[in-house]
Parts: C-alpha cells; sequence; structure tokens
C-alpha cells in the first residue's frame, strides 16, 4: 500500500533507489517453481527495499509486474536463478526457479532486510525524520552477490547513468543467457565471471564502455571468488579486499556493498553530486565537498549510508545551474 501514497518518483529518489511497485492482489503461482512464505513481522516496501538493485527502467535483470511482483535474475553460486516475489498481504511469497533456487530462498529474508536494524537510525535532523517517518517499510537489502553489484558499479565509473545502464543492458543480454522459469517475463542472468574475463575488447567498445572499465571488469572476474567471499566481511574488511584490486576504489566498494552487504554504515565518497545534495538538505550548503559531507553526517556514525538514502529519497536537491555531465558513446565513434 505504500507505494499508492508515496511522492512523485523523481531522478533523486530514483538515485535513493525507489523502484515503483504496482499494487497487486498477489501473484498467481507458477508451476514448476519452488516456493517460500516468510512473514516479516513488520512494514515490508518492496520497491524501497529491492530498488536499489535495478539498473534502470530496462534492466535485463530485473522487472516488476502489474500482479505486484518483483523479478530478480541472478547468477548464484549454484548457477543462474530467478526469484519473483510479491507482498499482498502480513506474508510475503516467493518463487523461484533453476539450479540457484534454493539459494535465493534461503537467503529470502536477507534480501528483504531481515539481517537490517533500522531502530539503530536516530534522525538528528527535521528532513531526515520526516523522510524516516514516511518510509516504515525501509529495510537494506543484502544479496550476498557481490559481482552481482560490483560489475554494473564499474560500469556506472566517471560516465551518466543513462549511458551506465545501456551498456549492461547491451552486455547482459549479448553475453548473458535467459533466465530460468517463465518465458513471458523476458529476464536475463549476467554472465558468470569466466564470460566477464573473456568479452573481446570490440564488444566492450560497441557497449560503450572503455578501456579502463572494461579492465577492471576483468580483473575482478579473474578473482571473483576472492571477491565474493567479501559478502561474509565486515565492512573495513570487505572494502579492503574489494579495493585491492586496481581500479576499484571507495566510491566502487561504497556503492557495491551497500547492495551485497546491507551496510548502513557505507557512504559514498567520490561521487559527482551526492555531497551537494546532503549538503544542500542539512546546511543549505550546496558547494559542499566529500569532506564537508562526512562531517554532517558524523551524528549518524554506523548509519550514513542509511541517512544518505533517507536524503535522496526525500527528493530535497539543489536546483540545477549547470549543463548536464555530456554524453559521450564510444560505440558510435
Amino acid at each position: 500500500m505504500a507505494g499508492r501514497f508515496s511522492p512523485p518518483l523523481t531522478r533523486t529518489a530514483v538515485r535513493g533507489g525507489r523502484t515503483d511497485v504496482p499494487v497487486g492482489t498477489g501473484a498467481t503461482a507458477v508451476a514448476g517453481a519452488k516456493v517460500r512464505e516468510w512473514a516479516p513481522g513488520g512494514p515490508v516496501d518492496l520497491g524501497l527495499i529491492l530498488g536499489p538493485l535495478r539498473r534502470g527502467s530496462a534492466d535485463p535483470t530485473f522487472r516488476t509486474t502489474p500482479d505486484g511482483s518483483v523479478w530478480k535474475a541472478s547468477q548464484t553460486p549454484l548457477g543462474p536463478a530467478t526469484l519473483r516475489v510479491c507482498h499482498p498481504g502480513t506474508q510475503v511469497r516467493a518463487e523461484a526457479w533453476g539450479p540457484g533456487a534454493d539459494w535465493l530462498l534461503e537467503r529470502l529474508p536477507a534480501l528483504l532486510g531481515a539481517d537490517d536494524d533500522p531502530a539503530a537510525f536516530v534522525p538528528r535532523h527535521r528532513l531526515l525524520h520526516a523522510s524516516h517517518r514516511r518510509r516504515p517499510g525501509l529495510r537494506l537489502t543484502r544479496t550476498g552477490l557481490v559481482m552481482e553489484s560490483l560489475i554494473p558499479t564499474v560500469l556506472e565509473q566517471k560516465v551518466t547513468a543513462d549511458e551506465a545502464y545501456r551498456a549492461w543492458r547491451r552486455l547482459v543480454r549479448q553475453h548473458g543467457e535467459p533466465a530460468p522459469g517463465p518465458r513471458t517475463v523476458d529476464l536475463y542472468v549476467m554472465p558468470t565471471p569466466r564470460t566477464w574475463a573473456m568479452i573481446p575488447s570490440w564488444d566492450w567498445h560497441k557497449a560503450g564502455v572503455d578501456a579502463k572499465r572494461s579492465a577492471t571488469i576483468v580483473r575482478a572476474a579473474r578473482v571473483a571468488n576472492r571477491l565474493e567471499e567479501a559478502a561474509a566481511m565486515e565492512l573495513a574488511q570487505a572494502t579492503a579486499r574489494l579495493e585491492a584490486v586496481p581500479g576499484i576504489g571507495p566510491w566502487t566498494s561504497a556503492e557495491t556493498l551497500q547492495r551485497s552487504n546491507g551496510a548502513p554504515d557505507a557512504v559514498t565518497t567520490g561521487d559527482l553530486h551526492l555531497p551537494g545534495i546532503i549538503g544542500y538538505a542539512l546546511a543549505g550548503d550546496r558547494d559542499a565537498d566529500d569532506a564537508v559531507m562526512l562531517e554532517l553526517l558524523a551524528p549518524y556514525a554506523g548509519q550514513r549510508h542509511r541517512a544518505a538514502r533517507l536524503i535522496l529519497l526525500a527528493g530535497h536537491a539543489p536546483p540545477r545551474r549547470t549543463p548536464r555531465m555530456p554524453r559521450t558513446d564510444i560505440g558510435l565513434l
């Protein structure tokens, strides 16, 4: 019900990880699926919890359907799998297909924020208090899958979101595989690490991915097993594990661990817009840099990522005063 009364979906709110999920009466069961039902014991907003996993409205690994379902295709340690989740009443119902179905169903509570503790967050600004109160169903997802979040995050380095989403769509559809389960949803599973490492240079170029980003993904794919271990580590140790790979810095590691580890304190630094948004929201300072942003978020130590998300979801961003970042599609060169 929460989505029915939500404010308009602005670009800032999308950056905060909100996805509109239609209000449905419940999904019709599909034959052949493995099923799990789970009682969350509190409010659950699928659009807020799973929204950060969506890479653009046409993400081939993510869909929402009119019956109120969220569909997600993943490359699990046991193989490809598709998950459908809906929350028509007090129970969450999940169905899964493919070799990794049991793996996804076992981790359903963590995916929907069962490991998260929203009560640890104490708002100290009026804007954050209001944003927190309006979103009781916000939980931080924990996918347990590092590469699934790392690769699209690397694609987002130093380019516009539209360029990164286009590259993700093209590479997943070209080098991934159709997801298990009903074909009517048209989902794709992202490539395996071995496949990412073998993508030829011309396919990266056609997707608009420069040599620096593609080389980073290839290096990460070659040590994928070591990077996946970070999903079970504490934030500092996991950050160090990811940043040991050349091309992965603080921005990329934070954006990845927010999703794979559900890390509430993984604040994003090195971002072009985030310091100005947070500075403007909390202190009226649209020219804030990382140092100012971290100072403003200091009262939320341990929960700085959640605080940043709530600010983004509030949509309180400074008015634009410069042109948008120009789009440079190297695939057309």
